[in-house]
């Protein structure tokens, strides 16, 4: 089979996206790098003038010194040459890395087969249970302007516009971000440090999941893969794993 490979912006590339985002059916981490000016390159792939598939290499942020594979598409009639478009897409895109959510299986087959030094960074939760979790002395109300002021001196994200009250101290702040691939929503929180190992942080995402879902949200979250108190607490509120962020250097041909 004949290809050929040719960078494109990302409206050329939007119809194979949305099938990527149907195919994927769950939260799409770096899904929003494309709406952000210059952040990404996207090649389109074609057979016969047909276009056949997509790669992305985000290269600005984070990535600006060392441009990361994030996204590899590819219609299912064409995947038998996968392999071989891969390396074609890695020839022409000069990316350095991949970075890749484990739930994206054709990705993650093409990380381990070109990339070394593997490793994963987050792992990632998906809703699986409406929980009922109940804190004497705590409540969960929305951020005032009084509070922003203690935000920094107790690690609170600036963004959250949900709090959590316990004996009438500020002990948590969280919120959820919607610039995801829809439906979903990213629920985030911290816990001030006096007030960990109580319950307080499941108590907190379960109301920011029950936010979520009633502004028709589907509620997602992360964590680093090292931190295993986040992972308790994900758990506890009625998040299951489903998937890591894993990065990993490329190969020179």
């Amino acid at each position: 089979m004949g290809f050929t490979i040719e960078p494109a912006d990302t409206q050329e590339i939007q119809p194979l996206r949305e099938q990527y985002r149907r195919e994927m059916d769950c939260q799409i981490i770096h899904d929003s790098l494309h709406a952000r000016p210059g952040w990404t390159a996207s090649f389109l792939i074609k057979s016969a003038s047909r276009a056949i598939g997509y790669g992305s290499v985000a290269k600005g942020g984070p990535w600006s010194e060392m441009p990361a594979v994030f996204e590899f598409f590819l219609r299912p009639d064409f995947r038998l040459e996968a392999f071989e478009i891969f390396r074609a897409f890695l020839d022409e895109c000069r990316a350095t890395r991949m970075e890749v959510q484990s739930n994206d299986q054709l990705i993650t087959v093409m990380l381990h087969t070109f990339a070394r030094d593997i490793t994963s960074e987050k792992i990632l939760f998906r809703d699986h249970q409406t929980t009922t979790l109940v804190r004497p002395g705590a409540a969960v109300r929305k951020t005032e302007p009084g509070d922003i002021g203690m935000f920094e001196s107790l690690g609170f994200d600036a963004r959250a516009d949900w709090v959590l009250d316990f004996d009438g101290r500020l002990a948590g702040a969280g919120g959820v971000l919607y610039h995801y691939n829809p439906p979903y929503g990213d629920v985030f929180m911290a816990i001030a440090e006096s007030f960990r190992r109580r319950g307080l942080g499941s108590l907190l995402v379960q109301e920011l999941k029950r936010v979520c879902r009633e502004g028709g949200h589907v509620p997602a979250a992360r964590c680093r893969t090292d931190n295993i108190a986040s992972r308790r607490t994900l758990q506890r509120a009625g998040f299951v794993p489903c998937g890591h962020i894993l990065t990993g250097r490329l190969c020179p041909a």
